[in-house]
């Protein structure tokens, strides 16, 4: 079992309640990284309906803070392809942590997966040697989650880091576990809010804090193995809040997960 998969299991009580916990290491500056709570919720919610995720929406209510955890899973509908479900994360000693809504489904095998119109491309890359891993002012490579997943950051988008933002809200990058764990579907989830926020790289707004209060993920396919090529992006910087529409695409150039989030823009220190 690797290490993700150790740190995202569940028990079913067999009432709709699992036991699960927020492990120490996969957290940035103490709060558990917001793709792997997503995971491990879905993990609960994969088990009770024997379906992996489709699209699912998190919204964030306290940070995940290390320790034991339930997961409340209620069954929306069940029907022959797709189920939907709901579910909340709660830790006895701090509250609730984040309340999910989600569709379940496996992928359509091929001769089944209908017609395919793709308007976009995998962004561009340096190989991943000649990209720039993920280090301060945001603190991953001092953080547990530093040390289990590796982001490598185009050299163009890394201007933040010197206090030089490149002034376009953008961050691309290549995504893959440390350990060397083919990324799957529960994987995908935490590809998706992996990179340093996109304001950071605007004049406007120092690197900080940026906490999500809503993610919506999209798995569009199971990835390939080997390393993630994936971009993020925001056009709206508006009342306090940013918007971040992100794209995964693995190794065969095929596009594996979208998402959008909404977060709180940082405080000036």
């Amino acid at each position: 079992m690797s290490e993700f998969e150790q740190a995202t299991v569940v028990a079913s009580r067999g009432d709709g309640t699992y036991d699960a916990a927020i492990v120490e290491g996969w957290d940035i500056a103490g709060n558990a990284n917001g793709g792997y709570l997503i995971a491990l919720a879905a993990r609960a919610m994969t088990d009770a309906v024997e379906r992996p995720p489709l699209s699912i929406t998190a919204h964030y209510l306290s940070p995940g803070k290390v320790g034991p955890v339930t997961i409340d899973v209620d069954v929306v509908r069940a029907g022959r392809r797709m189920a939907v479900v709901r579910s909340t994360v709660a830790s006895p000693e701090h509250g609730p942590v984040m309340a999910l809504l989600g569709t379940f489904a496996d992928q359509p095998a091929p001769e089944d997966a209908g017609p395919s119109v793709i308007a976009a491309a995998p962004p561009e890359l340096p190989p991943i040697e000649q990209c720039v891993p993920a280090g301060p002012p945001v603190g991953m490579n001092d953080s547990g989650f530093g040390q289990r997943v590796v982001c490598s950051y185009h050299p163009d988008d890394t201007g933040f880091r010197s206090g030089n933002p490149t002034g376009t809200a953008v961050m691309r990058g290549w995504f893959e576990f440390a350990d060397g764990t083919d990324v799957d579907a529960f994987g995908l989830l935490v590809a998706l809010d992996a990179f340093a926020p996109v304001c950071f790289n605007r004049e406007e707004f120092p690197p900080s804090w940026a906490p999500t209060l809503e993610l919506t993920a999209h798995v569009r396919e199971s990835p390939a193995p080997g390393p993630l090529r994936c971009v993020f992006r925001s056009r709206f910087i508006q009342n306090g809040m940013f918007e971040e529409d992100g794209e995964i695409w693995d190794s065969r150039g095929v596009l594996v997960a979208q998402s959008r989030q909404l977060a709180l823009i940082p405080k000036p220190a």
